[in-house]
C-alpha cells in the first residue's frame, strides 16, 4: 500500500512541470543473511529463528537440536525449497547505491530487487555451511508448509542497470561469516 501511495505521489507531481519531480526507491529484499566479517555484528532474533541462515547457525552452536526442512518432494535440484540469499553486507552497499541514485536524480518511483539472481536450496545452504566451517547440522525432513513455493529469487538487473550495483559476495562468504559471529558469540548479545 505504501509503494502505491509513493507511486502516486511520483505520478502527481509530473503533472506539475515546476515542481522538483520525486525520486524514489522501493527496495525490495531476498533473503538477508551473513553477518560483518569481524564477527562482531550478527543476527540475534528473539527465540527461536524464523529464518534458515540463524536456524542453522544456533544448530552449530549447539543451543538448537536440530534443524526443520520443510519438504523434499519440490521440483528442484534436491527436492527442497529454493531461495536466493543475499549477504547483510552487499544489502547495505546496495542502499548505498540507492542512496547515490537518488541525490543523482533518479526519476519516479522506483520498484528495485537486491538480490543474486541466484536460486540456493535448503539442503545446499546447509552442506556448504557444514564444508565451510566444517561442522555437521542436523536436520530432520518435515513436510511442506502451506502455502510455500518451490523456488524464488530475484531479476536484480534493474539493479545493474538503474544502481550499478550487483551482489559480489557469494554463499561461502555468507555461511562462513554467519558461523563466524555466530561461534564468537553462541548466547547472542547477551
Amino acid at each position: 500500500m505504501v509503494e502505491d501511495m509513493l507511486r502516486d505521489l511520483a505520478s502527481s507531481d509530473e503533472l506539475n512541470k515546476s515542481a522538483k519531480p520525486w525520486s524514489i526507491a522501493l527496495l525490495r529484499y531476498f533473503n538477508p543473511v551473513g553477518a560483518h566479517e569481524s564477527g562482531l555484528i550478527g543476527e540475534d532474533p528473539n527465540g527461536v529463528p524464523n529464518n534458515l541462515m540463524p536456524y542453522i547457525s544456533q544448530v552449530a552452536v549447539g543451543k538448537l537440536k536440530s534443524l526443520g526442512v520443510y519438504g523434499d518432494d519440490y521440483n528442484t535440484v534436491d527436492g527442497t525449497g529454493v531461495r536466493d540469499y543475499i549477504h547483510v553486507v552487499d544489502l547495505a552497499k546496495g542502499h548505498v547505491k540507492a542512496i547515490q541514485a537518488l541525490q543523482n536524480g533518479l526519476p519516479g518511483a522506483n520498484a528495485i530487487n537486491l538480490g543474486t539472481g541466484n536460486g540456493i536450496s535448503v539442503l545446499e545452504l546447509v552442506n556448504a555451511f557444514s564444508e565451510e566451517n566444517k561442522v555437521k547440522i542436523a536436520y530432520q525432513i518435515a513436510p511442506r508448509r502451506p502455502g510455500d513455493v518451490a523456488a524464488c529469487y530475484a531479476d536484480a538487473s534493474k539493479a545493474r542497470r538503474v544502481l550499478d550495483w550487483q551482489a559480489e559476495l557469494n554463499v561461502s562468504h555468507m555461511v562462513k561469516d554467519s558461523w563466524h559471529w555466530q561461534s564468537k558469540n553462541p548466547n547472542g548479545y547477551n
